[in-house]
């Protein structure tokens, strides 16, 4: 790997747990993209998984006060579910299809609420999000949106809404490093950023986070609704280019 894509994957490692820790989601979306940018696709998953793992795991830690644990126990049961289950399955998407299934995730945040009627705080509906939000995780790589569905209905604070989300993407983000991370290191690792990689941007992700937790008490609830929306149909739009461009250029 050289230097620059190093700082690279650094420097993005801080600014998207600070959108994270601001919106609860889309910086998660933002790395998976800027991952694929320079490494292979299945070590995009690893590294994604360990750097989202500490970023949700601090930011829930950061706002453990507003976390709704009920929740998390469902939503971490059904996590398991699916990572049992995507053991057995081998699917791995090319870069061309990382970029279009990553693309097209965002596009759930514009579904009318009276489309798609979900309650996270439901206990049998907690289950079901662990379950598809973990099994998208593993395939598309980024299931924000989607987590997104499951929370818009529910009566929970804004603060609550990013703790409890990060809280849940702890378990979301643990399955996909065992399931990736196991056959990586059977190949001693081949394609992953070196281990001072990780060591930098770890901590700068921590920081990262807490950034984003300082914006995020200067956010109205209709803001944090308002700019998120637009935060990720732009991401979308930039991932959707991106698979056009690699489908035509016979990239795929």
């Amino acid at each position: 790997m050289s230097l620059g894509s190093a700082i690279f994957i650094v420097a993005m490692s801080f600014v998207t747990a600070a959108i994270s820790g601001v919106f609860g989601m889309a910086g998660g979306l933002m790395l998976k993209g800027a991952l694929a940018f320079v490494l292979p696709v299945s070590a995009t998953f690893f590294t994604h998984g360990v750097l989202q793992f500490v970023a949700n795991g601090w930011r829930a830690a950061l706002h453990r006060q507003h976390v709704a644990w009920g929740i998390v126990a469902r939503f971490a049961l059904g996590s398991f579910v699916a990572a049992g289950l995507m053991v057995f399955v081998a699917l791995q998407p090319t870069k061309a299809g990382l970029f279009l299934l990553m693309g097209l995730v965002p596009g759930l945040v514009w579904l009318p609420q009276t489309w798609v009627k979900v309650d996270a705080s439901r206990p049998g509906q907690a289950f079901v999000c662990g379950l598809v939000v973990t099994g998208i995780n593993l395939t598309a790589g980024v299931a924000g949106p989607i987590l997104d569905v499951f929370f818009v209905r529910t009566a929970l604070t804004r603060h609550q809404i990013v703790a409890t989300k990060a809280a849940t993407q702890v378990f979301s983000h643990l399955m996909k490093i065992l399931v990736y991370g196991a056959p990586l290191l059977a190949v001693h690792g081949a394609g992953l950023p070196p281990w001072w990689v990780f060591a930098l941007a770890i901590p700068v992700a921590m920081l990262g986070t807490a950034a984003g937790g300082v914006l995020l008490n200067r956010l109205s609830d209709i803001d944090f609704k308002r700019y998120l929306r637009l935060i990720l149909t732009v991401i979308g739009l930039v991932y959707l280019a991106q698979a056009a461009h690699l489908f035509l250029t016979g990239q795929a």
